[in-house]
C-alpha cells in the first residue's frame, strides 16, 4: 500500500498537524497561519454597522411603541362606543321611570 504511513512510537497529533499543512485558506496560506486576512472581519468592529445596528433597535422599538399605541387607541374607540351606547340605555330606562311615575300618579288620582 503506497502513502504515508504513521509509526508505531507517533502520535496521532504529529499526524493531524501533517495534515493541517496541506488544508489552504481560499487566498492561499495555509491554514495554520494566523496572518491570513480572510477571518480578520470576525473580531474588527465596524463602528458604523454598530450605529446602524443601534437605530434599527430604536426604529423598531419605535414601531411597537406605535403599534401600542394604536392598540390602545383601538381599544379607547371601542370603549367609548360602550360608554354612548350605555348613556343612551341609561336615559332610555330613565324615560321608562319617569313614565311609570307619571302612570302611577294618574292611577293614584283616580283612585
Amino acid at each position: 500500500m503506497v502513502g504515508k504511513r504513521q509509526s508505531s512510537s507517533g502520535s496521532s497529533s504529529s499526524f493531524a498537524r501533517e495534515e493541517n499543512q496541506k488544508i489552504c485558506c481560499s487566498c492561499g496560506n495555509y491554514a495554520v497561519d494566523t496572518q491570513c486576512e480572510m477571518f480578520r472581519w470576525i473580531n474588527q468592529s465596524n463602528p458604523m454597522e454598530d450605529l446602524q445596528y443601534h437605530v434599527l433597535e430604536k426604529e423598531t422599538r419605535i414601531c411597537e411603541l406605535e403599534y401600542e399605541q394604536q392598540c390602545r387607541d383601538d381599544k379607547i374607540k371601542r370603549l367609548q362606543l360602550k360608554k354612548d351606547n350605555l348613556k343612551e340605555d341609561v336615559q332610555e330606562i330613565k324615560n321608562e321611570v319617569y313614565a311609570m311615575r307619571v302612570e302611577m300618579m294618574k292611577c293614584s288620582r283616580n283612585e
